[in-house]
């Protein structure tokens, strides 16, 4: 079974990749899920070095920088980058905001930058404005597998075709499950993921799956959503088999 993900490029297509350079982890894991769930590819790295490394195997079209690196600065890192990437489009993360910080990164060729505390919504924003901007847009919006497509332009949801409306929890978590199709992702995992860790009941996992199964799986023959006992859950080909 093919599966089209933002990390899974059709021919002549594929999404934004962002790389992500921020030595605050849990602000770094914070980012890549946001930037993952809203539909572009990641490379996560926590200093200069790990960034110009992860250059190798990732063709970025744009960075997110702290400037406030460790070692080396964020405004360093970028001169480093675009003779790697020339013409990577780069947003600057900043704990400040006077105008000498802002000239010195304008200086550095910053096309944005965030100041700390932010917005994870404004931050998805900002990044679409630039790609934009830079012509490096993201070139399809679609997630796909089996019969199921999760367009994130329209924010739709369609199984064979025939639109479904979902809430607002119920597409982050069906579009999580299709970004680990053919995986089986456990409950907690969910929890991190879709409801930002804000509760560890797993009930709410099992309420909201049983949701997505009557808007979408009502034909028990070609169900895609799975359960595997006392694991989690798997979106899968209903040929593949079910344990549920």
């Amino acid at each position: 079974m093919h599966v089209t993900r933002p990390d899974d490029p059709a021919p002549g297509a594929r999404p934004s990749r962002v790389l992500l350079v921020e030595d605050e982890p849990n602000i770094l894991e914070l980012l890549t899920s946001s930037l993952e769930l809203s539909g572009f590819a990641t490379r996560g790295a926590p200093d200069a070095e790990s960034a110009l490394v992860g250059l190798a195997d990732f063709d970025p079209d744009i960075a997110v920088v702290d400037v406030s690196l460790p070692g080396r600065s964020g405004l360093e890192l970028v001169e480093d980058l675009r003779g790697t990437c020339p013409g990577l489009a780069v947003l600057f993360l900043t704990a400040r905001d006077t105008v000498e910080d802002r000239l010195a990164g304008l200086r550095a060729g910053a096309d944005d930058y965030v100041t700390k505390p932010f917005s994870l919504e404004e931050v998805v924003l900002r990044l679409r404005a630039i790609l934009r901007r830079s012509g490096a847009a993201e070139k399809t919006h679609v997630l796909s597998y089996a019969d199921l497509e999760l367009d994130d332009e329209a924010h739709e949801v369609r199984r064979g075709g025939v639109p479904v409306p979902l809430s607002p929890t119920e597409y982050a978590l069906l579009r999580y499950l299709l970004l680990n199709a053919g995986r089986v992702v456990g409950k907690t995992q969910i929890l991190d993921q879709v409801w930002g860790g804000h509760t560890d009941d797993t009930r709410v996992v099992e309420l909201y799956i049983s949701y997505l199964r009557r808007k979408l799986d009502d034909n028990d023959d070609a169900r895609l959503i799975h359960t595997v006992r006392g694991v989690g859950y798997s979106l899968r080909s209903p040929h593949r088999g079910r344990t549920r």
